[in-house]
């Protein structure tokens, strides 16, 4: 019987970006190549014991409820995690699948699952150094023709990340770029929230809540 392992499995509502609202079955991964100090699943990553959870499990659970498929981490694209995503993406059948990835794999994620399958890509670039910026940059250039590719860019007013929004307009559609407060609670988020309406009118992007917070719901 195949199987993936994740932390957590659960039936809920999509919090961020392009699929905010729609009802969805959360799978999630342990591990991540990136540790940020805003994470707002650090500690649910460092806590939970991974679950084996067989594929016909996941299958029944969508069927039953009517779901889409959200798979998040950690990183999906990290490590085996990045095998265990394309195999649930290419066997299950859903109405729509949100993968939340920071990048690491998602080229060849892209490339090996099956272009028929209802999935939309959540690009959320990490930019710390100059590293990061010329990286992420590179790689939405990449990216950008494919429609199924969505960004999502945290922001609180990170120079680096100002700059970075004002060279990826230039490369990538910004009617599929989400600016989205960084945030750990609701309270930072809000702090956070009035300048990336501002930076979000700026550069004709669109905004992403986190309603997961707003509303404190998993």
């Amino acid at each position: 019987m195949e199987t993936v392992n994740l932390i957590e499995c659960i039936n809920t509502w999509q919090g961020e970006g392009i699929d905010t609202g729609q009802r969805m079955l959360l799978c999630r991964f342990k591990y991540c190549d990136r540790h940020c100090s805003w994470c707002d699943t650090l500690v649910k990553m460092r806590a939970e014991q991974e679950l084996e959870m067989p594929l016909s499990k996941l299958q029944d659970i969508l069927d039953e409820q009517k779901t889409g498929l959200m798979i998040t981490g950690g990183e999906p694209t990290f490590s085996n995690q990045l095998k265990q995503t394309i195999t649930m993406l290419n066997k299950l059948d859903y109405p729509i699948a949100n993968v939340e990835t920071n990048g690491l794999g998602l080229l060849e994620l892209i490339k090996e699952v099956d272009e028929e399958k209802p999935v939309h890509y959540s690009y959320s670039p990490k930019i710390f150094n100059d590293k990061d910026y010329d990286e992420a940059l590179e790689l939405s250039e990449k990216l950008a023709d494919n429609i199924h590719v969505f960004m999502k860019v945290v922001y609180a007013g990170e120079p680096i990340v100002y700059d970075f929004l004002k060279s990826v307009v230039k490369v990538f559609p910004s009617y599929r770029i989400f600016l989205m407060p960084n945030g750990k609670n609701k309270e930072t988020m809000f702090k956070n929230a009035q300048d990336v309406f501002d930076k979000a009118e700026e550069f004709k992007t669109n905004v992403s809540s986190r309603m997961h917070l707003v509303y404190d719901f998993v």
